[in-house]
């Protein structure tokens, strides 16, 4: 059975009313409602500990434990951090968007790789992230991969998540084909 509270937030001025639902274990199963619009999908997923916890999905797909890196003070070892998941899923998230590009233009992406650098820095009253993605299109003209990569971050979530508010960096990485 799900239980939920209506919780009011204010933001920039802006109140903003959301609801904060409980399941059972097990998770969820079907999409929802996000924020008053409605999911194509749903993911849940809970840490404890912070950067020294664990966390996982609500449907135990993904258990993580979660380590400092040594570059910011903690010891490192066995376990992964925020800006090593976050790097994961706009990799993952990028190179889907850039393969539907990719198929609607009937251009053979099966060999494309994308790898995210998210860096975590200091802005003023906190932290922030930098992102560079890196994108490998093998035997796709140079022209034809700009276009590709610009119409996959007009489409992908985390670009569209990060926009605005994320310096996000695109580099296409060579060998792109040279124009026949």
């Amino acid at each position: 059975m799900k239980t939920s509270a209506a919780v009011t937030l204010k933001a920039c001025d802006t109140a903003k009313t959301s609801t904060i639902e409980a399941y059972p274990k097990g998770g969820r199963s079907r999409a929802r409602s996000v924020s008053g619009m409605d999911a194509l999908y749903v993911a849940s997923a809970t840490s404890k500990g912070g950067r020294t916890g664990h966390a996982a999905t609500s449907d135990g797909s993904l258990e993580v434990d979660l380590v400092i890196p040594p570059e910011l003070g903690g010891a490192g070892g066995a376990g992964t951090n925020p800006e090593q998941l976050f790097a994961t899923g706009y990799a993952s998230c990028f190179l889907s968007a850039l393969s539907l590009m990719a198929a609607k233009r009937e251009v053979d992406a099966s060999e494309a790789r994308v790898t995210a650098d998210v860096g975590l820095k200091n802005v003023s009253g906190g932290f922030g992230l930098e992102i560079e993605l890196h994108v490998r299109l093998p035997g796709v003209e140079r022209e034809v991969a700009e276009k590709l990569v610009e119409r996959a971050h007009r489409v992908c979530p985390y670009s569209n998540a990060t926009r605005g508010n994320v310096d996000v960096a695109l580099t296409i990485e060579e060998p792109a084909a040279a124009p026949v």
